[in-house]
């Protein structure tokens, strides 16, 4: 007896076994609800041929081999992925708007015996909520910027933290870049603006509106991508925890971080070179000097006295940001973000103790 197949609008991958996206390779690579698994009820060079047969002979013959290629690739995702799933397996289906993929993979799944669940509208209807959460969501959130020169290891303190049971927001962790220029992360390529939306509506989901959330002061873009609207503006508004950390430290701190530079300087040597205009050829060749030296924390502390440390504060200047807390550290150890992040706390819940009359 088959079972049955419902309908829903509900794609939150917590609330199902399990989220299969039966669209092609490619259009799961461009974005798809985080948590899902792709078992493609077409591959991209199968949809092309399919596509193809629709235009130039007719529409029967597309889909009488559409259904003989998907009827073959659904029988290898039940006899490999799906093989091990119990009788009580609850899987959420969807496909680009809620057709044919899904819904031929849904009847099979059905007459195996498991309930499955479709989602109304597909893909299309799961993008148009994610833009419709992206304007809501954040104005919800109590947010508390944490802002700091370049190399003061703001990230490093979100995960302070969020170790001492405070709420984080890592957009960088979420954008796979550092932010800088010379952020990319080896290994991890950013994803495509809309899967980044729907990483940061899956973590905006898991968070307390009522309790304070912290995400560490960011440009409008991160790498290639774009913080959403209305977010930035929130973030712009937030009061601000500063840290205040001498400039030797923060170079060593970040000869840590991109320690990768020192053994590829061809990123670097690129960085430096696009200074010239600004800053001249006597600066930056003195820069080049101290690269091919290899005096990493030299060079990471003249880029940060003639070049970051003087754009940060004018783009501190520009902009009249409230000043919540400026904490002072001797460097960016663990022992220093430590109590740097206790510090933070305890001044937050001093904020929110009721006066005594």
């Amino acid at each position: 007896m088959s079972a049955p197949i419902h309908t829903t609008t509900d794609w939150q991958a917590g609330h199902y076994d399990l989220v299969i996206d039966v669209r092609s390779p490619s259009e799961f690579a461009d974005d798809h609800i985080p948590g899902a698994i792709n078992l493609p009820a077409l591959s991209d060079e199968q949809r092309a041929v399919v596509g193809t047969l629709y235009k130039q002979t007719s529409a029967f013959e597309a889909r009488k081999t559409g259904a003989a290629i998907m009827s073959r690739n659904i029988a290898h995702h039940i006899e490999t992925v799906l093989k091990d799933k119990p009788a009580g397996f609850r899987p959420l289906i969807h496909c680009w708007r809620g057709g044919q993929r899904s819904r031929a993979f849904a009847l099979v799944l059905s007459e195996v015996g498991w309930t499955t669940h479709l989602l109304a509208g597909g893909y299309k209807a799961y993008r148009r909520d994610i833009l419709d959460r992206l304007k809501d969501m954040p104005l919800r959130l109590k947010l508390q910027i944490i802002a700091g020169r370049t190399g003061s290891g703001k990230t490093a303190l979100l995960q302070h933290l969020q170790q001492k049971g405070a709420q984080i927001l890592d957009l960088e962790d979420l954008a796979a870049h550092r932010g800088s220029l010379l952020g990319q992360i080896p290994g991890r390529p950013q994803p495509s603006q809309r899967l980044f939306e729907s990483c940061l509506i899956d973590a905006l989901l898991r968070l307390d509106p009522d309790q304070p959330v912290f995400v560490e002061s960011e440009s409008s873009r991160i790498g290639n991508l774009q913080i959403p609207p209305v977010l930035w503006r929130q973030m712009t508004n937030a009061s601000l925890i500063t840290l205040d950390i001498p400039v030797a430290a923060r170079a060593a701190y970040l000869v840590s971080v991109y320690d990768r530079l020192t053994t590829d300087t061809s990123d670097l040597s690129r960085l430096i070179t696009g200074m010239v205009r600004r800053h001249g050829y006597e600066v930056t060749g003195s820069w080049q000097k101290l690269m091919q030296d290899g005096d990493w924390c030299g060079l990471a502390e003249a880029l940060l006295s003639t070049h970051y440390d003087p754009a940060y504060d004018q783009s501190v200047s520009r902009h009249n940001r409230t000043q919540w807390l400026q904490l002072a550290q001797a460097d960016c150890s663990a022992a220093e973000m430590d109590q740097t992040a206790s510090q933070i706390l305890s001044a937050l819940q001093d904020q929110a103790a009721p006066s005594e009359v």
